[in-house]
């Protein structure tokens, strides 16, 4: 488990997290609530997504050991923290599934990470997954977000999950969310539950809600 999870985040929180935790630890390891904002540029092309992503108590807790005193951060480890979380994670896209007009959007290095802390120490990672290609906003766009092999699960929040910025007159938003799981795959996700075995390969797309703009 720890030595998938630390190609995923940064690999120093991860194996003194779930190292020591160890197999006990439920399936899946890591629940982060998501906030997307959807960017447009002046001539209405998508430019890319701007995230905010709070992970659950029990990873924050690790995440910030030693960088918070007397109830105040340390913002600049903080901010290291976040420049290495998000290396680690372009090599995985950064779990942001883009599909504009049929074809996959690429991502450039993100240069915008910084971390915030809640009033409960809550870890919110912030940075702009940014195209390498502006995406034309008049043909089909959808973005997702998820770990294919479900180790990590991201859930849009319940309020205002994604929103549009510079979005041309006319741009609708719509969520879409995924259809249930069958009874085979209730099991085979039941069955992954307290294990480190993924329920299967792709298991993530099966449970992440869409969001999808058209714009005319």
């Amino acid at each position: 488990m720890t030595t998938r999870l630390s190609r995923r985040l940064a690999p120093a929180i991860i194996a003194a997290s779930f190292g020591a935790i160890g197999p006990a630890l439920a399936h899946p390891h890591v629940y982060v609530a998501v906030r997307s904002e959807i960017v447009f540029a002046s001539d209405g092309k998508i430019t890319g997504v701007r995230h905010s992503w709070t992970f659950d108590e029990m990873y924050s807790a690790f995440a910030v050991q030693g960088m918070v005193k007397d109830g105040k951060a340390n913002q600049s480890e903080l901010n290291e923290l976040a420049k290495t979380n998000v290396k680690q994670l372009s090599e995985y896209s950064y779990f942001t599934i883009v599909r504009a007009g049929g074809k996959s959007a690429e991502f450039r290095d993100v240069t915008d990470a910084t971390i915030s802390l809640d009033a409960k120490q809550n870890v919110t990672l912030h940075f702009t997954a940014e195209f390498k290609e502006p995406a034309s906003a008049s043909k089909a766009f959808m973005m997702q977000v998820f770990d294919p092999d479900y180790f990590v699960a991201f859930d849009f929040e319940k309020q205002n999950p994604v929103t549009m910025k510079n979005a041309p007159q006319g741009c609708s938003l719509r969520m879409v969310t995924p259809k249930p799981l069958s009874d085979e795959e209730t099991r085979r996700l039941q069955q992954s539950a307290g294990t480190n075995d993924s329920p299967g390969a792709d298991f993530g797309a099966k449970l992440a809600t869409r969001a999808s703009v058209a714009c005319p």
